[in-house]
């Protein structure tokens, strides 16, 4: 399993910035409130970088001590870290294009929903870095096996 690539967390986060921002607008021009995330949201996403740390920390310990592991244990971890990183990315673009959209407009916003959206954001950016680090965690070293070229070819002089 590669690692998650910075270009597609990027990628993610201005698709989902933009939708954000599209979200807000068609929000006003059909004369509705814009939306506010709760403030809920972001302290579910500290719990969830808390969460893929929590996983994937076992697994460097292992790495570390030499203990041979799962396989499969460090598959999920990793897995879980992957998601949460893009999840991150996709709600620091999202956050990102309604607080863009909020400070476009002529009217001062209130604080609460400028807060609310910093919020979203910093705390999915520190999903973001939480993810990638319990993604490294996961990293497990090579078999010596696998190290070793392998040379099915007959040898010279060698009989049957």
């Amino acid at each position: 399993m590669r690692r998650t690539s910075l270009g597609v967390l990027v990628v993610l986060a201005l698709l989902a910035g933009g939708a954000g921002f599209l979200l807000d607008h068609i929000l006003t021009v059909s004369g509705r409130i814009t939306f506010t995330p709760s403030l809920l949201l972001p302290v579910l996403l500290l719990l969830i970088a808390v969460a893929s740390v929590g996983v994937a920390w076992p697994v460097r310990r292992s790495v570390r001590s030499g203990i041979r592991i799962d396989p499969f244990r460090a598959l999920r971890a990793a897995t879980l870290a992957r998601a949460s990183s893009l999840l991150g990315a996709i709600m620091a673009g999202f956050g990102a294009g309604l607080l863009a959209f909020l400070l476009s407009r002529p009217v001062v916003p209130q604080v609460g929903s400028t807060v609310a959206m910093l919020a979203l954001i910093g705390s999915a950016i520190i999903l973001v870095i939480a993810a990638l680090v319990a993604e490294q965690f996961c990293t497990l070293p090579k078999d010596p096996d696998d190290s070793e070229p392998r040379d099915h070819a007959p040898q010279p002089g060698g009989g049957h």
